[in-house]
């Protein structure tokens, strides 16, 4: 497992089904970015409480919101017209780098507020990926299974 919440997103993004259901719960309004860090904090064993989960939304909140989510929107409403103009889609394509970047600075963010909270004291996944997915409406507990499933192959 990657020691940092950055590599252990990029290592977990690539595995087969990640990245389908991830995009779904993104589509419900869930916070990928929560969702990689509450996989990475669940396999290091890191107990999940209300505390901690309202703590990593604080720092993850306004930062999706001012900096990753109009980086989205800029890059999805550009997309049909992309398509048709060379000159746009590059652009478009750095866009989407900058957005990756914000998403890497968040994990880099919450990878900070965490890395003092003791591990190997729990490994329940379910309530960490429930935990971050709240507020989502409705929760979709089938596709947060599937996630951990085809992140961690259990």
């Amino acid at each position: 497992m990657s020691s940092d919440l950055w590599s252990f997103s990029v290592d977990t993004y690539s595995r087969r089904g990640v990245e389908p259901v991830c995009l779904h719960l993104q589509s419900t309004g869930v916070n990928v970015c929560l969702l990689l860090c509450g996989l990475w904090l669940g396999e290091r064993g890191v107990t999940c409480n209300d505390q901690r989960l309202q703590l990593l939304r604080d720092v993850a909140g306004p930062w999706d919101a001012d900096v990753v989510q109009p980086l989205r929107a800029l890059r999805a409403q550009w997309k049909d017209a992309a398509s048709e103009d060379v000159g746009l889609n590059d652009l478009r394509e750095e866009v989407k780098f900058l957005e990756m970047e914000a998403e890497r600075h968040l994990l880099l963010r919450l990878e900070r507020l965490a890395q003092s909270w003791p591990q190997c004291e729990a490994t329940d996944l379910s309530a960490w990926l429930e935990g971050m997915a709240a507020g989502a409406a409705p929760l979709d507990r089938d596709a947060l299974h599937q996630l951990r499933v085809a992140a961690t192959g259990t």
